[in-house]
């Protein structure tokens, strides 16, 4: 069973439990097809549907899933406008977007609203199950072009007045685990680097999560270069994957 940095209620990690998953999708058929690709492994376990933005940020409230695997192009609400509702009222629920479109404004506002990764509709199943625990697990979902870009883009923003110092809110191991997961390496590359064991480095981000009131690595790393604690000397392009 997969070892799981999740944070509901309690926010004690889960190990044994399933992964409680939300599917949002205006197309029945995309619906039940993403349901019995991820209902046939045992521990992924699809608790809703959503046929529709709103229904999608109700749902996540009557619910609370884990993962929400959510479209862009919905009614009522797109799925930009329904990850930041959710992001908002559910901070630890893990959004997930699975779409057709991988226009780069599409990515930079769905990761801005709070998204952990971004997958196109064209992968395998096998690949959206992997994704599915990959996010549980604090492991980052962006492909390694989109990660440069989205690195790109926020450092170049990151100049802003700081409103906290990184010191006030993340220990020094914290920061330093932080900038590893910036260069899009795995947990288990960052236990090697620091002689960590994997699930130090899980607990790390277990604390990170919570100081941070974000449910995904993704979100950790785009707070952090938003406010500056992260910079190019931290994690210089030519060492991302």
């Amino acid at each position: 069973m997969i070892d799981c940095d999740r944070h509901r209620g309690s926010k004690e990690k889960c190990r044994l439990d399933k992964i409680k998953i939300l599917i949002a999708d205006d197309h029945a058929v995309v619906r039940e097809g993403t349901r019995q690709i991820l209902e046939q492994e045992p521990d992924l376990d699809v608790v809703a549907e959503a046929g529709d933005g709103e229904e999608a940020v109700r749902l996540a409230g009557n619910f609370k899933p884990d993962v929400a695997i959510i479209d862009i192009d919905m009614p009522k609400l797109d799925g930009i406008e329904a990850t930041k509702q959710i992001k908002a009222l559910y901070p630890t629920i893990i959004v997930l977007i699975l779409s057709a479109y991988d226009d780069d404004q599409f990515v930079f506002r769905l990761l801005e609203a709070g998204a952990a990764g971004y997958l196109l509709k064209s992968i395998r199943g096998r690949e959206l199950i992997d994704a599915v625990r990959a996010v549980c697990a604090g492991e980052s979902v962006l492909h390694p072009t989109i990660a440069r870009k989205v690195l790109n883009r926020l450092i170049a923003v990151s100049d802003k007045p700081k409103e906290q110092k990184p010191s006030e809110v993340l220990s020094d191991r914290e920061r330093e685990v932080l900038r590893l997961a910036a260069r899009g390496i795995s947990n288990q590359d960052i236990a090697n680097e620091l002689y960590l064991s994997l699930r130090t480095v899980q607990a790390h981000f277990s604390h990170i999560f919570n100081k941070l009131q974000v449910g995904s690595r993704t979100e950790a790393v785009v707070r952090a270069l938003k406010e500056g604690w992260i910079t190019l000397d931290d994690i210089p392009l030519d060492d991302m994957p």
